[in-house]
């Protein structure tokens, strides 16, 4: 745990003559987790997403037999369990007293960047279930790591939400990307209508996969094709740069698979500030609790590059 702020700390702040500040107010980037989870309210310590594998197909009847009776179960519980993350900052007595300029520049200077703190920190945590979607320990309801060529079914059998082949961003590959998430079944084998909805890419690839999808013919070729995955509107939610991937080469397709990629909010942000009785230091914190997960993994597709 770091000390307190002190007159060490701000040795300038205590002689006439600084022209200005600096480092405290860069400008940020407009949000960017909320491009990769849905929300939901929280009023528990954890929430739990649990699967169903519904009913297998119809049976033929012949005439004057029994009716064939089929059973549902529960599949796989994925809890997220709501965090806390706090942080905060103490402004020593002395330091107040001294300081030759705005009281309140201090303060609100500090408050600012622990604001700043606090929101990195969630996209941090959110882009890391993203990062982490291809490494091995990071598991959810289905013992599986989030882009895999195994996921469970209840009744047997698996499926997978990666590419045969792990390959870098290109037009075939979103081709094939869109094929596979249409293929994806319920538990039981059954048809259903997940399709994919937006592209998530590391910044590095944004122009390409800008490229790709709004060429007017087909990209990268000298073919006199149109651009399959422009016309056919494959991706109708665009493309969405995020500033806190750490692979370049990663890309993900967000589908329209409900009860998948989802935030939990238990509290919002919240700041208070306080005078330590013993010390009379000023005291500020900021806190915030919630958890970022997977229900569904048809929910996300999800290439580590070639």
């Amino acid at each position: 745990m770091s000390g307190p702020i002190n007159t060490g700390s701000f040795a300038q702040a205590l002689w006439p003559g600084v022209n200005r500040w600096y480092g405290d107010s860069y400008k940020e980037f407009p949000t960017e987790w909320t491009d990769l989870f849905d929300q939901d309210s929280s009023d528990k310590a954890y929430e739990e997403l649990v699967g169903i594998s519904g009913f297998g197909l119809a049976m033929e009847k012949s005439e004057g037999s029994g009716i064939q009776f089929d059973s549902a179960s529960q599949t796989w519980v994925t809890r997220a369990i709501n965090k806390t993350y706090t942080l905060g900052f103490v402004l020593t007595q002395e330091l107040l007293e001294d300081n030759q300029y705005r009281i309140a520049t201090l303060g609100k200077r500090d408050a600012r960047a622990l604001a700043f703190s606090m929101r990195q920190t969630k996209e941090i945590v959110a882009a890391n279930v993203y990062n982490r979607a291809f490494t091995s320990g990071y598991t959810f309801g289905d013992g599986s790591i989030l882009c895999v060529s195994s996921h469970p079914n209840k009744v047997g059998g698996t499926w997978s939400n990666v590419p045969t082949v792990a390959s870098d961003l290109s037009e075939a590959a979103l081709e094939q990307a869109f094929i596979d998430i249409g293929g994806f079944t319920a538990d039981r084998g059954t048809t259903i209508n997940v399709m994919p909805k937006t592209l998530v890419v590391h910044r590095s690839n944004f122009f390409e996969a800008v490229r790709i999808l709004k060429s007017e013919l087909q990209n990268d070729t000298a073919n006199n094709a149109v651009n399959a995955l422009r016309i056919a509107g494959a991706f109708p939610g665009g493309v969405k740069i995020n500033h806190y991937l750490t692979d370049a080469d990663a890309w993900f397709v967000r589908t329209n698979c409900p009860d998948g990629m989802i935030c939990f909010n238990r509290v919002a942000m919240e700041f208070d500030m306080d005078n330590d009785f013993s010390t009379t230091n000023a005291m500020y914190r900021a806190r915030e609790r919630y958890s970022f997960t997977c229900g569904d993994p048809r929910a996300i597709y999800g290439s580590a590059g070639g």
